[in-house]
């Protein structure tokens, strides 16, 4: 079996094209077209279903499809360990939440890139619901997932820890002066508040919905640390993460409030394909990511 047909067969799968993936390889349509065909005559089934412009899977498609992966990591781990132990090098592709980009960039990211010269980071900012589709379809090799507690047998969880999150406003700003109060009590606040989708923003949306309860935000934005600042600024009241607002609240710019009746249970969570081949770059930056996100 040639293993150029099988790389073939796994870019037209990731991007359901055979133009686009003779773009990505550098290949003619035509030899594209003749490495699936050649696939084909090999396994005995068709492995695309071609209806105009769609290219799917097929069932056998599918099935074959986790096979080529397997080879293609086995083929690289081999190459790789033939090379003997060089410096780790190579791009790895993280997908994360937004608000966890800050920790990672601002953490020890030079002192990543002097300890690994040679390996270079791709960051995507997406919804968690974006990160599973990209991470199935091999277009990233790591999330950095900001959530509810996600746990499948298709992945490994690398590392996780359980967080907080608290409404805050800033700390001057006039609201009731009971310890616990309810959200209905904050209906009439200007909220500033991440986009609908997001984590613990889709938490809020589903708390309020289940309960009846509309919020329209004065502003709606997927940077939490801009989100951060407005509210200590006194433009008012945000749901955050603690990691997000910690320096905040501990120079009393900003206050948390306890709101009796709705708390978010939201995780971190680093996650790769169970199927993903640990390479040495790979492994470097698992550690990095945990050093700074955990």
């Amino acid at each position: 079996m040639d293993l150029r047909c099988l790389n073939t067969f796994i870019h037209v799968a990731e991007l359901s094209s055979f133009t686009r993936a003779a773009e990505r390889l550098g290949y003619s349509q035509p030899t594209i077209s003749f490495h699936i065909k050649q696939l084909e005559d090999e396994v005995g089934e068709k492995l695309f279903e071609r209806i105009g412009h769609t290219v799917t899977l097929t069932a056998k498609g599918q099935s074959i499809l986790e096979y080529a992966m397997t080879i293609n990591r086995l083929t690289e781990e081999m190459l790789t360990e033939g090379k003997g132990c060089g410096e780790p090098a190579g791009l790895i592709r993280i997908a994360m939440a937004d608000s966890l980009c800050t920790p990672v960039i601002l953490g020890r990211f030079a002192e990543f890139r002097r300890s690994h010269p040679h390996i270079s980071l791709k960051i995507t900012t997406v919804g968690t619901d974006e990160m599973f589709r990209m991470i199935d379809h091999n277009e990233t090799d790591v999330l950095c997932t900001l959530d509810s507690h996600i746990y499948s047998a298709s992945y490994v969880i690398s590392e996780e820890e359980r967080i907080e999150a608290h409404f805050v406003c800033s700390s001057d700003y006039p609201l009731p002066s009971a310890e616990q109060i309810s959200i209905t009590e904050l209906l009439g606040e200007p909220f500033l508040l991440t986009e609908k989708g997001m984590s613990y923003r889709r938490m809020l949306d589903e708390f309020l919905a289940k309960n009846s309860i509309e919020i329209v935000p004065s502003l709606e934005l997927g940077n939490a640390d801009v989100l951060c600042k407005l509210v200590c600024e006194g433009e008012g009241i945000s749901l955050l993460p603690d990691y997000v607002t910690e320096e905040a609240v501990r120079a009393k710019k900003m206050k948390r409030l306890e709101i009796n009746d709705f708390r978010p249970e939201l995780w971190k969570q680093v996650i790769y394909h169970r199927d993903k081949w640990l390479s040495p770059q790979m492994k470097a930056v698992l550690e990095f990511l945990s050093d700074n996100i955990i």
